[in-house]
């Protein structure tokens, strides 16, 4: 398995309250597999996206596990989850978080730069030509000069996919990727992502409410009050 976590557990503070929000999830992803986490507002899917893509850490419990190629992130130093977070891994969410005084070029070379900031260099007309690669590939070549505020929601989205796999990641973390969208535009990223997943084998995991949006992954978790309630493959793949 590429990704692996178990028993893992999370807990905010409000106030003097602790508010469980997982409650010992356990889920594995394959290399090349896509993975829906399926679930209503509140049962806790952002969270969980949020632990296996090292933007959030689990409570602290020597019975968690929490693995991507074998190693230990629960042990990794704040150098290395920084280099996890953008190298291994990409991020896809319900809102864009386009600059927008940048233009779309630019947006989607901001994650490289970061890269790059790390101490990760990579030359910066490889990195311009990969830049304009993906987004020749998520249908948006005459945009390149563009802002944000002259594309459609759903264009906005594909610069979003295509900044997210600036630095070629291992593994695609998406939250809710059409949850902005109308039905059709939604349907349209979701067809494109199948195609770059196929393309470049990527390993994908997918939060969405949608049943119609998890039944694309290769195999569907449900998430129900901060637990897995049921995981199961869907026919169709």
């Amino acid at each position: 398995m590429l990704l692996t976590a178990s028993n893992i557990h999370k807990t905010y503070t409000l106030g003097k309250v602790a508010v469980p929000v997982l409650k010992g999830v356990a889920i594995s992803v394959a290399q090349g597999e896509c993975v829906a986490v399926l679930g209503s507002s509140g049962s806790g899917k952002s969270t969980l996206l949020h632990i296996l893509g090292g933007l959030d850490s689990p409570d602290k419990s020597p019975q968690a596990q929490l693995t991507f190629d074998n190693r230990d992130l629960t042990r990794f130093s704040g150098s290395e989850i920084n280099h996890y977070r953008s190298h291994d891994v990409g991020f896809v969410f319900q809102f864009y978080h386009l600059l927008p005084e940048l233009d779309v070029l630019q947006n989607v070379l901001i994650g490289a730069m970061i890269h790059d900031g790390l101490g990760y260099s990579t030359a910066a007309s490889e990195r311009t030509a990969w830049a304009k690669e993906l987004l020749t590939q998520v249908g948006l070549s005459h945009r390149l000069k563009h802002k944000p505020t002259e594309l459609s929601g759903g264009e906005r989205q594909r610069v979003a996919i295509a900044r997210a796999l600036i630095n070629k990641p291992r593994l695609l973390l998406a939250d809710e990727p059409t949850g902005n969208l109308d039905r059709n535009t939604g349907a349209t990223i979701l067809d494109m992502l199948d195609k770059l997943r196929a393309d470049h084998q990527y390993t994908m995991v997918v939060v969405t409410h949608d049943a119609a949006t998890a039944s694309r992954a290769n195999r569907v978790v449900r998430l129900a009050d901060g637990l897995v309630v049921q995981s199961f493959a869907e026919a169709a793949n």
